[in-house]
This record gives structure tokens, sequence and C-alpha cells, in this order.
């Protein structure tokens, strides 16, 4: 009997105990809710500014997803979106059985993962030969010129690369010709077309990531070149297992970001440089939904097209942003 009642004052003693638990983290709740609050209340205007952009975003970013539905209509513009008959699963059954479906989504990666691959390495090059320049003013002046080409648009560009690599009249061509060699139509070739493109695309933005890498060599602590240097270590060597390594975390985060776009593969730029002629190396997703949409008025079957797109599109971007934050330490939330 003496042992029972031990038990069941035991018993009660833990269950008091967990009730002032559970009343203490009540409390801690309380507190932090109410510090929120307090927070919210000092720092209302600067969540107002917020507010036009939110509603920015909204109208131009989730209204017009109610698009989505004409990947299941076979969409008539007169019938608007509710008025439109339903197919079902007809645009994507059409779309698996297109013909030039495979070769569309290999130009897109081609091309995707080209420009991935030349912008990493390229930048990364150039910033670590600018590192060891020591006139500081040549270092600047080289990285405004290697930038501005990012602030130009491709409808600017492609006119330039156009009148560049003109098989009549371009400069390229005409120093081909004092070599001895024939002129070669680049953008009218599908076997040069897509080189084309990594190269004028790397052109184009290696400034930006050139930035970006030499921003990262300033964390790296100068006492380890000068350690390595009395120990006999050589620049190459000094580049192997310093530098290289010091830049890892940012390379890293930069190619896991980058998983993303492998779908992306330059609309604007393709777009204003590629020609019926070249369709079998240039056409690419983006441009496919453009010329069956709004060329071709098949507005359901570019709109299944994208949506395809958009699904694979999002679950690279979750995974490489995993990846990020496994490998770099990256994260949004």
């Amino acid at each position: 009997m003496r042992m029972n009642s031990v038990k069941i004052l035991g018993g009660g003693s833990e269950r008091i105990r967990s009730l002032f638990f559970y009343l203490y983290e009540a409390d801690k709740a309380g507190e932090g809710m109410h510090t929120r609050f307090r927070t919210l209340r000092r720092e209302w205007p600067l969540h107002l500014m917020v507010v036009p952009g939110l509603i920015i975003v909204f109208i131009f970013s989730y209204i017009p997803m109610a698009g989505i539905m004409m990947a299941f209509q076979k969409y008539i513009p007169s019938k608007g979106l509710f008025g439109s008959p339903f197919v079902g699963l007809k645009n994507f059954r059409f779309l698996m059985d297109y013909p030039d479906i495979g070769q569309i989504f290999f130009n897109t990666l081609f091309i995707a993962t080209m420009k991935i691959a030349a912008g990493l390495i390229v930048p990364i090059t150039i910033a670590i030969l600018l590192n060891e320049l020591s006139r500081q003013w040549i270092k600047r002046t080289f990285q405004t010129l290697v930038y501005l080409p990012h602030f130009m648009s491709w409808v600017l560009l492609s006119g330039i690369l156009i009148d560049v690599l003109s098989p009549s009249s371009g400069i390229v061509n005409q120093l081909l010709g004092v070599f001895g060699m024939q002129p070669v139509f680049f953008l009218g070739d599908n076997a040069w077309f897509p080189y084309v493109m990594v190269i004028s695309d790397v052109w184009k933005e290696f400034g930006f990531g050139t930035i970006v890498y030499l921003a990262a060599l300033t964390g790296i602590n100068p006492s380890l070149y000068e350690a390595a240097e009395m120990d006999g270590a050589g620049r190459w060597k000094q580049t192997l297992y310093i530098t290289l390594p010091g830049m890892m975390p940012i390379i890293v985060l930069m190619l896991t970001l980058n998983i993303g776009n492998v779908l992306n593969a330059g609309f604007d730029q393709i777009f204003n440089l590629y020609s019926p002629q070249v369709y079998e190396s240039a056409d690419i997703i983006d441009t496919f939904v453009f010329r069956m949409g709004v060329q071709q008025s098949q507005f359901g079957f570019a709109t299944a097209v994208g949506l395809l797109k958009s699904v694979v599109s999002f679950f690279l971007i979750s995974i490489s942003y995993l990846l990020a934050y496994r490998f770099a330490n990256y994260r949004i939330f």
C-alpha cells in the first residue's frame, strides 16, 4: 500500500513538473509573440514600403498564372479562358508525339550546359589573372571594360554580331580570307551556330562573373601566400592549393544556382539571331513556344510546353538550392 502511494505521489510530481514546463514554454512563446508585434508596430513604415513591390509581383506574376488553364484547353481567344473547350491532356499527348521535340530539348540542354560550363571557367580564369596585377588602375579599367557588355541588350548585340560575322563583309570572314580560308556563314550553319551562341553569351556576361570571383579572392588571407612562397611554392602551386580552395564556396554556389537555369538557353539571344535554316541546332524550348503560340496561334499546345518546362525548372531550382545549402551554406529562407 505504501509503495503504491509512493508511485502515485511520484507520478503526480512528474505531471506537476510537466505542467510547469508547459506553462513556462507557453509564457516564453507568448513573450516572443508580443515582441514580434512590438517590432511590427515599430517598423510598420518599412513593411509598408514592400507593399508596392508585392502588388506588382501579384499583378504580373500570380494573376497570369490563370493562363495555365490553356494547357488543358483548345483555347479560342474569342471565347476566353472560361468558354474554350476542355481537352484534358490532349495537348501533352501531342507534345510527346511531336517529331522534333527530342531535338528541341537536346538543343536547349546542349546550349545551356555549354554556357554554364564556359561561363564558370572563363570568369574564374580572368579573375585569377586580374588578381595578380599590382597596379590597381589597370585592374579597375579592365574590370569596367569587360563589365560594360553586361548592360547591352541582345537586340543591339545581335545587330553587331550579324555585321561582324557576315559571310560577305564581316571582319571575321575577311580575316579568314587573309589566311586563304573560305568564308563561313556562322549564323546560317547548324554546325557553327550553337558555338557562336555560347561564345557571344560568355563574352557578354563574363565581366559580371569576374567581379563576383574577384570579391571572393579578397577574402583569402594574404599570409597564406607568404607562407607558401617561403616554402618554395610557385604561382601555379599557390593557385592550385590556396586560390582555388579559397574560391571554392562561391564557385559551388554559382554552379548550383545555375543548375536551375539549365532549361533557359537564352531566348532573347537566340530569337534575335536564328533563322529557319538553323532550326535543327538552334530551336530551343522558348523559341518553340513562341513560334507555336504567337506565330501559329496554337495557344493550348504552347502553354502545355511552357508548363512542362516550368515544372521541370521548379524541381531543378529546388534541387539547386538544396545543393547550395549543403555545399556552400547558402539559403534563401
